[in-house]
């Protein structure tokens, strides 16, 4: 099972929430919290999967949650949820190890397999503003210093890294770059350990400040 929390300061999000994961087997919604710090608090005294956290909470945003719980609940994966156009404040959530961010219009089926693929670790992020995000917040002088990490990658490495950036999942990595998928999965966590970033969506920021992209 798939342990996740929710975080929202609206009771009926929360429970709109619940309501779309409990039509899946295999997720179990074990908390539900109205801030940032009750979700910490979650966090630390059971088994969380996947936490999923409002940006805006009067009593303590989900900005500030993130880093605690990636340290405080190194196996709990974090993804913002967040309303269109409110990608400031996430691209901070992401630099501090939130693995994604999700919309809250997502739909049903979108938002049960969204936390499926948090839950392996993976990047969750919202095409429509993915893009926007990276232009506005991601790439304002970091890039040389992003370009002087990038080096220490091997070529192969690199070809992955920018697969990662483009939001390719293992499997399609695998298929792309000609590779077994448990190559694949070495390579990332290789990759990951080298450019001490905490999961492959800080990766794929790095890689997005470095401006290395599939094509390179």
């Amino acid at each position: 099972m798939i342990r996740t929390l929710i975080a929202d300061d609206e009771r009926l999000m929360r429970a709109g929430v619940r309501l779309i994961l409990d039509h899946a087997d295999d997720i179990e919604v074990v908390a539900e919290v109205p801030d940032g710090p009750a979700a910490v608090r979650a966090c630390r005294e059971r088994t969380v999967d996947v936490a999923l956290l409002d940006v805006h909470m009067p009593g303590g945003d989900g900005l500030a949650a993130v880093a605690e719980i990636v340290r405080a609940s190194p196996r709990t994966s974090v993804a913002m949820l967040t309303s269109f156009g409110d990608d400031r404040n996430v691209a901070e959530a992401l630099r501090a190890g939130a693995v994604g961010f999700l919309l809250k219009d997502t739909g049903p089926a979108d938002l049960i397999q969204a936390v499926r693929i948090a839950a392996t670790g993976e990047s969750i992020l919202a095409p429509r503003i993915t893009r926007r995000l990276i232009e506005r917040h991601l790439l304002s002088g970091a890039g040389a210093e992003a370009a002087r990490r990038i080096e220490r990658l091997t070529a192969t490495e690199r070809e992955v890294l920018a697969q990662v950036a483009a939001g390719s999942s293992n499997a399609e990595i695998a298929e792309r770059l000609y590779m077994s998928t448990g190559t694949a999965k070495a390579h990332i966590s290789r990759i990951l350990t080298k450019l001490d970033c905490a999961n492959r969506v800080q990766a794929a920021i790095l890689a997005h400040d470095a401006g290395l992209t599939a094509d390179h």
